[in-house]
């Protein structure tokens, strides 16, 4: 049975061929991204290609892999916004994710990149390592007290809750689904208009779809409070980047944390330090001293990447075995 992976880094290989040992997959790393440029390129006998958040696999693309035989995409990532699943279903390829790989690792990076946001270590550490001890300029807040309003309560917006409760804040939710131990914890659910008006601090954690592709535009922004921070460790698209610098520019933003980005694609995941970046908005964003931005990062840990091997490969198997598939794992 052979696995051939997209968009592979050094630590891909690692611990993917680290769990295969229990495992016995043929396994081939490519570090380009899937698309119809490369898709003709996959060998027939290829049972499943693995994916990753910036590989497009677009009708055409799932026709190309059909054709070759591929039974099989798995997505080593719990988002699926980047597959067409109506044309994997028409071909007949399985589509399966991670669905909860450490939820806690997401969380816990929303987190840091609001307390760095808020606190910023980030300048002051600079600033010491120039033997600049002034504190002029690096004033925060207390969290504990504050309203800190999450989109989107599945397993990383549940664990994000949970952290922010121990901060002692009051948190409201908003999500179509109430989950009742966050309820009972004391988390209270809100309609989406009412959580962003009254939050200090909103982290996004829900998926991306068509229905809330921009969720976050002028008109959500202007309803927020004024000098809210932002966070979003979930996609890139949630927000509408343009809309956003304007917020920022007129102060009704204070802070924004993007561990994402809608056009990351074309950035993330390399080194362009060498590079000229045409993209005028990314760079807008990085000017600013109160936006952060790391690279899609927040997934990135030992317990998590261990994790997502794991789950990636028994999927796999369990299909093309017939197998039991854990809860939430297969899409088609």
């Amino acid at each position: 049975m052979k696995i051939v992976f997209f968009s592979a880094k050094a630590y891909d290989r690692e611990f993917f061929e680290s769990c295969n040992e229990g495992y016995g997959f043929e396994l081939e790393f490519w570090e380009t991204h899937l698309g119809p440029h490369i898709a003709d390129a996959v060998k027939e006998g290829t049972d499943a290609v693995c994916v990753f958040v910036n590989d497009k696999l677009n009708a055409e693309v799932i026709e190309v892999l059909a054709q070759k035989g591929v039974k099989i995409i798995a997505l080593r990532c719990a988002g699926f916004n980047n597959v067409d699943l109506d044309a994997a279903k028409q071909y007949g390829i399985r589509v399966c994710r991670v669905p909860a790989y450490s939820p806690e690792a997401v969380a816990e990076h929303a987190v840091a990149m609001l307390l760095t946001l808020n606190r910023k270590t980030h300048k002051a550490y600079n600033r010491v390592r120039e033997q600049n001890f002034s504190l002029s300029g690096l004033m925060g807040f207390n969290l504990f007290g504050k309203t800190v309003g999450v989109i989107g309560t599945g397993k990383i917006g549940a664990a994000f809750c949970k952290i922010m409760l121990g901060f002692g804040c009051k948190v409201l939710a908003y999500d179509p689904f109430d989950n009742k131990s966050l309820k009972s914890a004391g988390v209270k659910y809100m309609p989406f208009h009412e959580v962003i008006k009254d939050a200090d601090v909103i982290s996004l954690h829900c998926p991306l779809t068509s229905e809330n592709h921009y969720l976050i535009g002028a008109g959500s922004l202007s309803a927020m409070k004024k000098g809210v921070t932002l966070i979003n460790t979930s996609r890139g698209g949630l927000i509408h980047t343009r809309e956003v610098i304007e917020a920022l520019k007129t102060g009704q933003v204070a802070a924004l944390g993007i561990d994402v980005y809608e056009q990351e694609e074309k950035l993330f995941f390399k080194d362009l330090s060498g590079s000229i970046i045409g993209d005028d908005d990314i760079q807008r964003l990085i000017s600013f001293p109160n936006v952060l931005v790391t690279g899609h990062q927040a997934f990135f840990t030992q317990e998590a990447l261990t994790e997502i091997a794991e789950s990636t490969l028994g999927t796999v198997k369990a299909i093309l075995e017939g197998g039991d598939i854990g809860e939430g794992a297969v899409l088609v």
